[in-house]
């Protein structure tokens, strides 16, 4: 295969930006009076109107600025500035104030959004809002059953998004609706727009050609608050695809090898941008998939160019209006023709082969021809225990359909799975076509188990009861994130994710040594056979089954207050964070020194801990649960430095916090890799954090800590986090003097009694995030600019 990675090149490098600040027309209404062609976003909102026109302009203004050749993602980007004419751009360095067209939230993160919103004081959201059930149905018996008793579990969760949505003019996607990912790519994402999601895997919406960004609830509060949106100009990775994919090969194997080889911080502070002759040979929603794994990579979003595939799919999905309009305007946003990469990576498609990554991370990658050598080479169990497909990230009809292909064939043979095998239908649309066009049924008597429309086990919602905890077992699944613990919060679990394709033969042999390119497996008759290339549609021939229907529509004017139980113990009302005392950070304790690998799993698990996502104090003792001290090498096992004894990180913390002594935390590299969760920043905040110190931080997460009014920092050298001892004291020099680009000093005091010491921490504050950190919190800063 044609693997290059070519050196880089050096690179150049937005709608709204007449708007003023305060007092300015909703997006809504901007675009109805500004667009003449009376496009709308989508079919469900009926005064949000596309507005290419304005678009162009801003995008005329800046190419004129900056006098040079522009990528495809550039375009979108810099077309939705605030403030075209004068703002700063220049990639890696700048920070871009823009004007998203949308915010998308699902149910788990959406709860602290809205209470963030709420202290927002405002009518009703600026921009075009929806929120969707998907996260809080635990997978156990089956799609209606466990659909059925979530809604009755999650009922006061539920009712209270419901509510709030019905006030403040946003969207509802009831539970079943399907995966957040999904219904955004069949009712909302549209070419050339721009979409910020309370979710990592948001850039799924790249599929249909839109820049679509994961965020954690302050960010999406200030679009919701008619604030502009900030972000570090992305640098540009471009993937060139050559060829066509073929056989056993799959749009997943395409991400796959990009993991294997950017690796799961390769993409940090960079736009992942796909081109070449290959793209033609993927479908729209294979699209979506790559880019909804880009998140696996660390990149800021992914997405592929506008063609006919996904002029196919909006009509498909009953928006050809809006193909119509964006096929108009295609050559406004195709990348220029001598646009440039910070760097490229190339792939041929005839010669890609289908992939296993993991276990343990997303970016371990395996081609299938080797992965049988690697199960014995590492010991990893061979017995598959569970086959799991679905997700956001394949999910599709086309996914779907290959996959009962599959099963097809094994029935023919007479045979049934040998591992436990689940499916997840995306949405209550794909389920509904796969169960008129069959489908289903052929999955289910393969042994198949059907799940609800929902996220399930690939976010830790699975009621798991075929081995221990503990247990040392393998499972494949057709997700994107297979950290320890993710799926089943059993440690010991080796996840591997590879396309549904793959999953669903293995799931027939049992075995993870099996290769269903080469091996055969025995017929009913104890004859041998080999399973033939998969095959499906991209679309279904006769249309989308809507299913039920599970949207409800806002209504502002008849809604009720928002009720929140003073006694709930899965809600609970925010208070402002203090704010900065104006002098720099002496005498703190490190809680907790962390070694290794350090998600937002690590930070904020999720599974069990979902349920008090909509309540601060409660969801806080999970701070850190997952992490491992240096001290020990252990989990949640911390050693009190005042009083001496050892407990659970977040008893610590609150003992600190309350005796007044300000603590930090201290991690290695990516910290904060994974999900957009910024649970993982409010727990900390909440619980007397100051600063967390690493070697370095993925995107998502820094910036929630910032907008909680904490301290990411990085050491300039990186050899300082092994020098540094969990029992020290630390000092953070120069808040003083915080400015743009100057650095912080880190002054440790040894714990024996040793001479103190000092090294340099960096950070990426730009001027306005320093007033967060001032204010105590973004949403302090808010209610002091709406004061003045």
């Amino acid at each position: 295969m044609l693997l290059t990675r070519i050196p880089a090149i050096p690179g150049r490098l937005s709608f709204h930006a007449q708007l003023a600040l305060s007092g300015r027309k909703s997006l809504r209404c901007f675009a109805s009076e500004a667009n003449t062609q009376r496009v709308r976003m989508n079919n469900l909102e009926q005064n949000s109107f596309i507005n290419y026109e304005r678009l162009k302009q801003n995008l005329d203004i800046v190419k004129k600025r900056l006098n040079r050749p522009l990528t495809y993602s550039e375009k979108i980007l810099y077309s939705h500035l605030d403030d075209p004419k004068n703002q700063d751009i220049e990639r890696g360095v700048s920070y871009l104030r823009l004007r998203p067209d949308r915010v998308a939230c699902q149910d788990a993160t959406a709860q602290m959004a809205i209470l963030q919103f709420m202290s927002a004081g405002m009518p009703e959201v600026a921009v075009p809002t929806t929120v969707h059930c998907d996260h809080l149905i635990e997978a156990f018996s089956g799609g209606k059953k466990d659909l059925a008793r979530a809604e009755t579990t999650n009922k006061e969760v539920y009712d209270f998004l419901s509510s709030a949505c019905a006030k403040y003019n946003i969207g509802f996607w009831r539970p079943g609706s399907g995966i957040i990912h999904q219904i955004i790519l069949e009712n909302y994402a549209f070419p050339y727009s721009l979409l910020i999601g309370t979710d990592s895997h948001t850039p799924n919406a790249g599929g249909l050609g839109q820049v679509a960004i994961g965020v954690g609830g302050a960010d999406a509060v200030d679009v919701m608050a008619d604030l502009p949106w900030e972000l570090k100009c992305p640098k540009t990775i471009g993937v060139k695809l050559t060829g066509k994919l073929n056989g056993w090969t799959a749009p997943k194997d395409v991400i796959l090898k990009v993991a294997g080889i950017l690796t799961v911080k390769g993409g940090t502070g960079a736009i992942v941008e796909y081109f070449g002759p290959g793209v033609e040979s993927l479908s729209c929603t294979g699209m979506a998939t790559i880019c909804n794994m880009g998140a696996e990579i660390g990149a800021t979003t992914s997405i592929f160019p506008f063609n006919k595939r996904m002029s196919q799919y909006l009509r498909a999905t009953n928006r050809g209006p809006i193909a119509t309009l964006a096929e108009q305007y295609g050559s406004v946003f195709a990348a220029d023709g001598d646009a440039h990469y910070d760097e490229v990576v190339e792939i041929n498609l005839d010669e890609l082969e289908p992939h296993l990554n993991g276990p343990f991370t997303p970016d371990l990658a395996t081609p299938v021809s080797k992965f049988k050598d690697a199960v014995k080479k590492n010991d990893w169990p061979a017995e598959l225990k569970v086959g799991l497909i679905g997700s956001c990230t394949n999910s599709s009809y086309e996914d779907m359909t290959r996959a009962a292909s599959i099963c097809q064939q094994a029935l023919d043979k007479g045979i049934k799975a040998k591992s436990i095998f689940t499916i997840t239908p995306g949405s209550e649309q794909v389920r509904a076509t796969l169960a008129r066009d069959g489908q289903l049924e052929t999955m289910s008597k393969a042994g198949g188990i059907v799940l609800a429309n929902a996220c399930g086990p690939c976010i830790g919602q699975w009621k798991r009861t075929d081995v221990k905890k503990g247990e040392k077992n393998s499972i494949v699944t057709s997700y994107n994130r297979n950290f320890t613990g993710r799926n089943d919060a059993n440690p010991a679990t080796h996840a591997f994710v590879t396309s549904p394709d793959i999953v669903t033969a293995m799931v027939f042999a049992g075995d993870m040594r099996f290769n269903p390119l080469t091996d055969t497996l025995k017929d009913a008759n104890g004859n041998d056979f080999k399973f033939e290339p998969p095959s499906g549609e991209g679309l279904p021939s006769k249309g989308y089954d809507a299913g039920a229907n599970t949207y409800v529509k806002p209504d502002p004017a008849s809604a009720k207050d928002v009720v929140i139980d003073p006694q709930s113990n899965r809600l609970q009302r925010l208070k402002p964070f203090s704010r900065w005392d104006g002098k720099d950070a002496t005498g703190m304790r490190i809680l907790i020194k962390a070694k290794g690998k350090c998600t937002t799993d690590h930070i904020s698990a999720a599974g069990p801990w979902l349920k008090y996502r909509g309540h601060l104090q409660n969801i806080s003792n999970n701070y850190m649960i997952g992490a491992i001290n240096s001290e020990n090498g252990e989990a949640n096992k911390l050693k009190n430095l005042e009083t001496g004894d050892y407990a659970s990180v977040p008893e610590v913390a609150l003992y600190y916090r309350d005796h007044g002594i300000r603590w930090v935390t201290i991690g290695e590299e990516n910290l904060g890799e994974g999900s957009s969760r910024e649970h993982a920043a409010l727990e900390p905040r909440y619980l007397g954090g100051t600063a967390i110190i690493t070697k370095s931080f993925a995107r998502i997460h820094e910036t929630n800590l910032k907008k909680q009014g904490l301290l990411p920092l990085t050491f300039a050298d990186p050899s300082a986090y092994d020098k540094i001892n969990y029992n020290d004291k630390v000092d953070i020099l120069g808040l003083t003097d915080f400015a743009p680009g100057k650095p912080l000093t880190l002054k440790v005091h040894p714990a024996d009694g040793s001479a103190a010491w000092t090294t340099t921490l960096n950070h990426t504050f730009n001027q306005d995030q320093i007033e967060w950190f001032k204010a105590g919190s973004a949403l302090n800063h808010m209610a002091d600019v709406r004061k003045n």
